[in-house]
Parts: structure tokens; C-alpha cells; sequence
């Protein structure tokens, strides 16, 4: 969970400050709580999959974290590019 909280941080620093010079803020702000929205949508679904299943709840937390898990490793390997 460090290491995702770290990367998520990072990812929102880098973010923010290259959005002090792009034209296209609004744009770009909107697909990245477009993006935000997707995944924790994703996560909610697969959490209640998980529980469906009879998961146990480390199991549950996992899957619902899963989605922006990947999104957020996803930015963070694009903006060491």
C-alpha cells in the first residue's frame, strides 16, 4: 500500500505542475477525473464480485483497489517517458 499511496503522489506532483503550462488544462482535468471515475467505478464492481465469490475481505479490498492500482502505475510509467 506504500508504495501505491508514493506513485499516486508522485503522479498528482508531476501532473500538476505540467498543467501550470498547458493550454488545454480544462481538457486534460477532465479526463483525468474521467479517468479517476472509471476506476474507482471498476473497483466498486469487482469488489462486489469478490463478495458474490464469498471473498474474504483482504481479498475484497484488493479487487477494489485493483483498477486504480493499474491507472495509477499506468501514469506513472508515462510520465518517466
Amino acid at each position: 500500500m506504500g508504495l501505491f499511496a508514493w506513485s499516486a503522489g508522485m503522479v498528482f506532483m508531476t501532473r500538476g505542475t505540467q498543467l501550470l503550462s498547458d493550454p488545454n488544462a480544462g481538457a486534460t482535468l477532465a479526463g483525468m477525473a474521467a479517468e479517476k471515475q472509471r476506476a474507482f467505478a471498476n473497483g466498486a464492481f469487482a469488489a462486489g464480485r469478490a463478495m458474490m465469490r464469498g471473498a474474504s475481505p483482504a481479498h475484497v479490498q484488493a479487487a477494489a483497489l485493483a483498477p486504480a492500482r493499474r491507472a495509477v502505475r499506468a501514469n506513472f510509467a508515462k510520465l518517466g517517458k
